[in-house]
C-alpha cells in the first residue's frame, strides 16, 4: 500500500509510530498533483510551500507530545469558496481571482487547530451554481475514472482531488447536493450536515438558507473523523444549531453502536427514469439492509418535480441577492471601460461573471420582482414547507430514508442538455429534497457500472441523526469491498 492510498486512521496510526512523518506523506500527495493536475485540473491554487511549513509544525507538534487529534498531519484540500487567510479564494470566478481573505472561515480555523495540512484550494462551478464543475472560469475538472466525463459539481475539484490521490479529504459545499452528486460520481462518501451543525461563516454564500460544509473521503469512517472535528457550534455564526446533539463519543464512536433493527424507507417514486444500473444498486442495498436486520417499508413522496422547482426558485432568489455585493466597486474585478457609476456596475458583473451565474441572477431578480414575487417566489415557499411537512410525515414510519443520488454515472463532459427543470437540472431531483428541509444526507459508493464507472446511493435521516447515517452506510461498506482507485491511479503508481 502506498502512502496516497491510506486512511486517515492508517495515516495517524502510521505517525504515532513514527513510521511516517507528515512532511513524507505532504510530499507523496504534492507529488501526485504535480504529476495528475495537467490531466484532471482539480485545483485552481496549489499551496505547496504553505503545506510543507504546516507539515512540519504537525510533526513538531506530535514530537512534543502536543496530539491534537485524528487529523493532525492530514493532508486536505478545500473548496475555493471557502475563506483561508493569506491565500487567494476565487470562487471560480474572474470577479474574486485576486481576492485574498484576511480570515479563514471557522472550518478552516478548526481544522487548522486539528493539526491539518492544507494542500490547496479546489476546483468549482462559479460561486457554486452548478452541477458539473464546468462552470469555472479557468478551467473544467475531469472525472478520474473516466477524464472525459464530469466529476460532478460543484464541489468536483474536490471530489476529484481525494479520488485521485490528490488529497486524503476535502471540504465541500452542499446547497441542493454539490457534495452528495460528486462524491456518486466519483466513488466517495459525501456528507451534507444538517443545515447549522457546521458554521457557515467564512463560506461565500450562494443560499444562505440551504448552504452548508461538509467532508468528501473515501471511507465512511474517515467522513465521520472529518466531521467531528468541524461539528462546532460558532457562536457568531447566527444559523448556528444552538443544541446539536453530538453522540458521545463523537461521529467515529457513533459507527460502532448497534445495529439493531433499524426501519429503512424507500420512496417509490425515486425509480421512475432511473439508469438500470442504479435501479439495481438500489435493489441490492434494500436486499442487504433487509438481510442485514433491518426493516424496510415502502414510502411515498409526490410532487418531487414541484419541489425540483421550488429548489430552483428559491437559490436563484437568494443567489441575486448574494451576488449583488460583487459590482466592481467594493472589491473584486472592475472593469477598466467604465466611465460612469452605471458602467462599472454594468461592465464588471457582464466581463467578470459566467454564463450560468448571469442565468440565475437574472432568474432570481425576476423572481423578486414586485409583479412576480407572489406568483413564483412564495409559491416556492410553500412548496418548502410542503417538503418539511412530508419528510416529517415519513419519519414517523423510518429511521432513515435510501435514495438515489443521480439518474446515472456521470455524464460526458460538454452534454449538459437543455437548460430546463425537463433537462439538465433534472437530475437533481434527489439531492435537493433534503437541502430543502435542513436535513443531513449522506452519500456513498455501491458498486461501478460495466464501463467502471461509480454509483452512489444516499441515505436521509431527521435532522441530526448524521450519527446513525454513519452507521447505517458503514454496515453497508464493511460488507462490502471498496471501490478501485481509478486508473490514472494506477497509472500514476506505476510511472506510466
Amino acid at each position: 500500500m502506498t502512502i496516497t492510498d491510506m486512511t486517515i486512521k492508517e495515516m495517524a496510526t502510521a505517525l504515532r509510530k513514527g513510521d511516517l512523518s507528515t512532511s513524507e506523506i505532504t510530499r507523496a500527495f504534492l507529488q501526485n498533483i504535480e504529476k495528475l493536475e495537467p490531466t484532471v485540473g482539480s485545483y485552481i491554487t496549489v499551496t505547496e510551500d504553505n503545506a510543507l511549513a504546516m507539515a512540519k509544525k504537525a510533526d513538531r507538534r506530535l514530537k512534543e507530545g502536543d496530539d491534537p487529534g485524528l487529523l493532525a498531519g492530514i493532508p486536505a484540500a478545500l473548496k475555493d469558496n471557502i475563506a483561508t487567510a493569506g491565500i487567494r479564494t476565487t470562487n471560480a470566478s474572474r470577479m474574486l481571482e485576486h481576492f485574498v481573505p484576511a480570515y479563514d472561515a471557522y472550518a478552516v480555523t478548526l481544522l487548522r487547530g486539528s493539526g491539518a495540512v492544507f494542500l490547496g484550494k479546489t476546483n468549482m462551478d462559479e460561486f457554486a451554481m452548478g452541477d458539473s464543475s464546468e462552470a469555472s472560469a479557468f478551467h473544467a475538472t475531469h472525472n478520474p475514472y473516466d477524464t472525459t466525463r464530469v466529476p460532478g459539481g460543484s464541489s468536483g475539484g474536490s471530489a476529484a482531488a481525494v479520488a485521485a490521490g490528490e488529497a486524503v479529504y476535502a471540504l465541500g459545499t452542499d446547497t441542493g447536493g454539490s457534495i452528495c452528486q460528486p462524491a456518486a460520481y466519483c466513488g466517495l462518501v459525501g456528507m451534507r450536515p444538517t443545515y447549522g451543525l457546521v458554521s457557515r461563516r467564512g463560506v461565500t454564500a450562494y443560499a444562505s438558507s440551504f448552504d452548508q460544509t461538509g467532508p468528501m473521503t473515501r471511507t465512511v469512517r474517515d467522513n465521520a473523523a472529518v466531521l467531528d472535528a468541524i461539528a462546532v457550534r460558532d457562536p457568531k455564526d447566527g444559523m448556528a444549531a444552538r443544541f446539536a446533539p453530538i453522540p458521545e463519543g463523537g461521529y467515529v464512536g457513533a459507527i460502532e453502536d448497534t445495529f439493531g433493527n433499524p426501519v429503512i424507507g424507500y420512496v417509490e417514486e425515486f425509480s421512475n427514469g432511473l439508469n438500470p444500473a442504479v435501479r439495481d444498486a438500489i435493489e441490492r442495498a434494500l436486499q442487504f439492509y433487509s438481510s442485514a436486520g433491518a426493516r424496510v417499508v415502502p414510502l411515498s413522496f409526490p410532487h418531487l418535480q414541484e419541489a425540483l422547482a421550488a429548489y430552483y426558485l428559491l437559490t436563484s432568489a437568494e443567489g441575486y441577492s448574494a451576488i449583488n455585493r460583487y459590482d466592481g466597486i467594493h472589491y473584486g474585478y472592475r472593469s477598466a471601460d467604465a466611465e460612469t457609476v452605471d458602467d462599472i456596475y454594468i461592465r464588471s458583473r457582464s466581463d467578470a461573471l459566467g454564463l450560468e451565474v448571469k442565468s440565475r441572477v437574472l432568474l432570481g431578480s425576476y423572481l423578486l420582482s414586485k409583479e412576480n414575487y407572489d406568483t413564483y417566489y412564495e409559491k416556492a415557499a410553500r412548496i418548502r414547507t410542503l417538503v418539511i411537512q412530508t419528510f416529517n410525515t415519513l419519519f414517523n414510519a423510518c429511521d432513515a430514508i435510501l435514495a438515489p443520488v443521480t439518474i446515472g454515472p456521470a455524464p460526458l463532459l460538454g452534454a449538459r442538455g437543455d437548460e430546463s427543470l425537463n433537462g439538465q437540472y433534472s437530475s437533481d431531483r434527489f439531492t435537493v429534497l433534503a437541502p430543502l428541509a435542513g436535513l443531513p444526507a449522506l452519500a456513498f459508493p455501491c458498486g461501478l457500472t460495466e464501463e467502471g464507472l461509480p454509483l452512489g446511493l444516499q441515505l436521509i435521516g431527521p435532522r441530526f441523526s448524521e450519527g446513525r447515517l454513519y452507521m447505517l452506510a458503514a454496515t453497508y461498506e464493511d460488507a462490502h469491498e471498496r471501490l478501485p482507485r481509478p486508473r490514472i491511479f494506477h497509472e500514476l503508481r506505476n510511472g506510466k
